[in-house]
Order: C-alpha cells, then structure tokens, then sequence
C-alpha cells in the first residue's frame, strides 16, 4: 500500500477564447480579482482549427492565456471551472443589455481553466468522454498534455490547436515559469 500524500501545487492557467478584443480586458480583470496578479499571458492565437464555435460565438476567434503567479491545490479545478461559467453567463448577459461588446452574440467568450504541472496540462469541462476524470458537480478533468523527453506530448484526443507549436513553446514557457514558482512557493503553499 502506498502512502498518501499532498500533491505539490500546480500552476492555475485559464484560456479565453473570444472574437471580441474589446472582452479581454474585462475577463483579465475578474480573474485578476479572483485569482491574483498574472504571471504570464499568451496569444492571441488565431483559432482556426474548427467551425464549432462558429455558431454562437462568431467569426474571427482567437485563444488567449493567462497564467496566475499564485499556485493552486489541484483540486481547486472544479470550484473553478464553475466560476469560469459563471463569469461567461455574467458577461453574456451584460453584453446583449448593450453594456459590454459582443451583444450579437450568444456566447461572447469561453474560458477555459485548467493547471500545469511540470509532467501535465489538465483543462476541465464540462463534456464527458471515456478518458476524463469526474470532479463532481458536473466537472470533468481532460488531460491535455503530458511531458515527455523534454518535451510536451498531445493525447490521441487532445484539441488540434493544443497540438500546434505555438501552443506548444507557450506551454513549455509555462512550464519553466511554473517550477520557477513552485521552488519558490511550495513550503509556504502547504504550511
């Protein structure tokens, strides 16, 4: 039987996706005030590896990233994963009262929150499949990404655009500000 322990604390990373420039502004500030100062943004990244979000969110979309200089437990995902719903629903709601940019829209932007850890990137959802792990309270933990021979690695099911070399050097980045934070950082988060 094998011992149990704390898992070491993991680097919070949320990523935006959006058509309205105008929104990432807004969405950086209510994280900032939830989540603390960041660490590192990246993108945009132009989104073009799918039509899905055409629909209900437009045209023109690119991915965002914001990395939080204060690490998080890993079970915090799925408490925030919920906040990140909410903050859509909240800016939704606000933008088709004509108070924020996108009003047209059904979705002005999705967020998307996962962690980093030096061997992983785990993003929630909140779409079941076979490989995801249940969080509770309709949250689910989808490996992304894992590292391997110094490198990260897609899944079989991984995103395509986690699968492009931007996404990739951003992800290595991270990585290497990660374990920067986690040296400085891991006796005070676990006292």
């Amino acid at each position: 039987m094998g011992a149990e322990r704390e898992h070491e604390p993991v680097l919070l990373v949320v990523g935006l996706l959006t058509g309205c420039p105008e929104a990432v502004a807004w969405v950086e500030q209510r994280l900032g005030q939830a989540f603390g100062p960041v660490l590192a943004k990246g993108g945009p990244f132009a989104f073009t590896e799918s039509d899905y979000y055409a629909r209900t969110m437009g045209q023109g979309l690119a991915f965002r990233f914001f990395a939080f200089q204060n690490l998080i437990r890993p079970e915090w995902l799925g408490p925030i994963k919920r906040y990140t719903n909410r903050l859509e629903t909240t800016y939704a709601v606000h933008a088709q009262h004509g108070e924020l940019p996108g009003g047209h829209l059904l979705r002005p932007i999705n967020l998307d929150p996962g962690y980093l850890h030096h061997s992983k990137w785990i993003m929630a959802t909140t779409k079941d499949q076979s490989h995801r792990v249940y969080l509770g309270e309709g949250i689910y933990a989808d490996p992304m990404l894992h590292f391997v021979r110094g490198r990260w690695q897609p899944w079989p099911w991984t995103y395509p655009n986690y699968r492009r070399a931007d996404y990739l050097e951003l992800f290595a980045t991270l990585r290497s500000l990660y374990l920067e934070q986690r040296k400085r950082c891991a006796q005070r988060f676990w006292n």
